[in-house]
């Protein structure tokens, strides 16, 4: 397709977070929906009413009538990998919600498949494209690997039900996040409180240290999220709700944002990042390039998911080691 050309893009779910989070902004990114695919049937039905799109209850009668350009997936995590397999089997550019699988292993078997297959994968972690976190970003940059002191984020929700994972679920936005913007993990230890609390240090393989500090005891309507950064030199940038944030460089203020609200129920969709990874994912389609958080930087993520999961359960200190593809 040429750059002038709107992506045809079909969704699989339409359920709650798509019909907030997704469908809205279809076309605000610059794409254009063309197929809805849901079990539930009146829900796809509800949306191809206010957003377009004709409405299937199979995945595979969908793309052969439609042969779209990207396909969105917003399900449950087991069948983003199930699902992704069978599309980028086709060719076809798939966008997955988070997190990209149940675990490493699985996200691993997508990413080998979209590398064999030489087809985009990439996965909704947003805060790699929220406005404070790409600025973070950029600042770090501006630094060699080596300067970097320490990162440590603050990141909790209310109380999950027992059959969620709240670590699996919540959590993994800033286990990636971190990966995000301090680099590959050479080691972890964690910490937990039945499957509600967690408290993780982690060592950068450029040397630098980090911290999670993870609970479900707080609440979904207030946000709660803290993010320090330092640096060699007086070099720091604090982060507040991912929105607010001040910089210092030599031990001086040299930037400071303080926007007037904030809610993390939703914004413009730059705050949050959720039009931003969409715009870039049909970028991405139009240009034939990859994306901030495609599938091997996803896979990276649930390996450090795992290795928190499998140092809490131990009480032992956990060596990374990422696969290559």
């Amino acid at each position: 397709m040429s750059n002038s050309e709107l992506p045809r893009i079909c969704i699989v779910g339409a359920g709650n977070l798509s019909t907030k989070r997704i469908y809205p902004n279809i076309g605000t990114a610059g794409g254009k929906l063309v197929g809805i695919c849901d079990l539930d049937q009146d829900k796809a039905k509800k949306n191809s009413e206010r957003w377009g799109g004709t409405v299937y209850s199979e995945l595979e009668k969908m793309l052969d009538t439609e042969k779209p350009d990207g396909v969105i997936i917003c399900i449950g995590p087991e069948m983003h990998a199930k699902l992704s397999k069978i599309t980028i089997a086709r060719g076809i550019p798939t966008y997955t919600e988070k997190p990209s699988a149940p675990d490493a292993a699985s996200a691993l078997e997508v990413a080998k498949l979209a590398k064999e297959k030489n087809v985009l994968c990439t996965t909704a972690f947003k805060k790699r494209y929220n406005v404070a976190y790409t600025r973070a970003k950029e600042f770090i940059s501006k630094f060699p690997a080596e300067d970097l002191y320490g990162i440590s984020i603050d990141y909790c929700s209310a109380q999950y039900a027992p059959h969620r994972s709240f670590i699996h679920d919540f959590c993994i936005h800033v286990i990636d996040l971190i990966g995000f913007l301090g680099g590959d993990i050479a080691q972890v230890f964690a910490f937990k409180k039945d499957a509600d609390a967690y408290a993780v240090s982690l060592k950068f393989t450029n040397g630098g240290v980090g911290s999670l500090s993870l609970n479900d005891g707080r609440s979904f309507q207030i946000p709660t999220e803290e993010v320090e950064i330092s640096l060699r030199g007086g070099n720091f940038m604090s982060i507040h709700n991912s929105s607010q944030w001040r910089i210092g460089e030599g031990g001086k203020c040299t930037e400071w944002r303080e926007p007037p609200t904030f809610t993390s129920a939703g914004d413009s969709g730059y705050e949050t990042g959720h039009l931003a990874e969409i715009e870039d994912f049909f970028a991405a389609i139009r240009e034939g390039r990859t994306t901030r958080s495609n599938i091997y930087e996803s896979y990276k993520s649930l390996v450090l998911f795992d290795a928190i999961v499998e140092s809490a359960e131990s009480g032992k200190v956990v060596d990374i080691v990422y696969e290559t593809i």
